[in-house]
C-alpha cells in the first residue's frame, strides 16, 4: 500500500508562484508514474501533469503548459509540482497520485491507483 501526503498548498496572488509536494510512504514508488489533478468548486476532477517512473517523459494538461512543471526524487521518494505565473483559474484543491504502470500518458483519473488528501491552491486576483 502507499500513502501520498501533499504540501505546499496556500493562497498567493495572481501572477505569483507555489511548490507543490508529494511525498510517498508505504513502499518505494520509484517504478511508478505520478500526477497530479485538480478540483475546482462545483467541477470535476480534471488531469494537470504526470511524470513516469524515470523522470524522463512528462505530460501537461494544454491550461497549464508552460507556466507548470512537475519534477521528481526517487531517493527522497517524492514528487514536486512547481506552479508559475498562476491565475485565478488554477484555484482549486490538488491531489498527488500515483499508478503502478509507470507511464506518464495516463490522464484518466480512474486509472490512478492511489491519491493523496489533497491540498488547497487558492490565486487571488
Amino acid at each position: 500500500q502507499v500513502q501520498l501526503v501533499e504540501s505546499g498548498g496556500g493562497l498567493v496572488q495572481a501572477g505569483g508562484s507555489l511548490r507543490l509536494s508529494c511525498a510517498a510512504s508505504g513502499r518505494t514508488v520509484s517504478g511508478y508514474s505520478m500526477g497530479w489533478f485538480r478540483q475546482a468548486p462545483g467541477k470535476g476532477r480534471e488531469f494537470v501533469s504526470a511524470i513516469n517512473w524515470s523522470g524522463a517523459s512528462t505530460s501537461y494538461a494544454d491550461s497549464v503548459k508552460g507556466r507548470f512543471t512537475i519534477s521528481r526524487d526517487n531517493a527522497k521518494n517524492t514528487v514536486y509540482l512547481q506552479m508559475n505565473a498562476l491565475k485565478p483559474e488554477d484555484t482549486a484543491v490538488y491531489y498527488c497520485v500515483a499508478d503502478r504502470r509507470g507511464s506518464a500518458s495516463v490522464r484518466i483519473d480512474t486509472e490512478y491507483d492511489y491519491w493523496g488528501q489533497g491540498t488547497q491552491v487558492t490565486v487571488s486576483s
